[in-house]
């Protein structure tokens, strides 16, 4: 597979904009397990790839609207109240970065292409889960949460508004993300999207919602132009 041709910069792109959950933190395989786990602990069986195609990718918003049909305004509180405690002490416990990430990130830094964040999770989230993975300074200041804007993936606004507040158009900017509802709502706004296929979501899914699919973070930045022939 060829590298990315993006920006003005021997194809690099002008901003790298990584997902959080599933991309930089491994939070997804712990969350949706115990997701799971509560849901049918609450009458409503699911399996963890249920939760994976029902919620993964959503704002908190757009995720409690859909437990409140499923379950009601009382028990979706209920749910929503044992699965943090839970999730949250599972973090604490067990959370590591996405293997591969740190070089990945490592990579970008010595390359001098910026980059960001933009998340589905509040700035609480990230904050937590950067903080106990040891990633939180490598963003200070560049955090874009779904919260901050109207609409949640898969919407196009939390990549529109991270892309207005680095000064950077949207198609310079270069999408990392593992959800479908991630990979839509980058495509809507016009960016190029690498979709990471080592976690939850399957490539042939990611490549449908419009990524290129990968398997192996520690490729990444082959992919993205900055181990090539141009810069060896």
């Amino acid at each position: 597979m060829s590298p990315v041709d993006t920006g003005a910069d021997g194809g690099r792109p002008g901003l790298l904009i990584f997902d959080c959950d599933g991309v930089l933190v491994d939070t997804e395989r712990l969350a949706t397990a115990i997701e799971a786990r509560t849901l049918t602990a609450m009458g409503h069986p699911h399996t963890q790839a249920e939760v994976v195609a029902a919620f993964m990718g959503r704002s908190d918003a757009d995720s409690f609207a859909l437990l409140t049909q499923l379950l009601g305004p009382e028990r979706a509180l209920e749910f929503d109240e044992r699965a943090t405690a839970e999730t949250r002490a599972a973090f604490d416990r067990e959370l590591t970065p996405v293997p591969g990430v740190v070089a990945v990130l490592d990579a970008v830094e010595s390359s001098g292409v910026r980059s960001c964040v933009a998340s589905s999770g509040t700035h609480a989230r990230m904050d937590h889960t950067l903080g106990v993975t040891g990633l939180l300074d490598r963003f200070a200041g560049h955090l874009y949460s779904a919260e901050d804007v109207e609409r949640g993936k898969p919407w196009p606004d939390v990549f529109l508004h991270a892309a207005a507040s680095e000064g950077i158009a949207p198609t310079d900017c270069v999408v990392v993300e593992d959800s479908v509802n991630g990979v839509l709502a980058a495509r809507a706004a016009g960016m190029e999207v690498f979709g990471f296929a080592g976690g939850l979501a399957a490539a042939e899914d990611l490549r449908e919602a419009g990524a290129t699919p990968f398997e192996d973070m520690a490729g990444l930045p082959m992919l993205l132009g900055f181990y090539n022939s141009r810069s060896a």
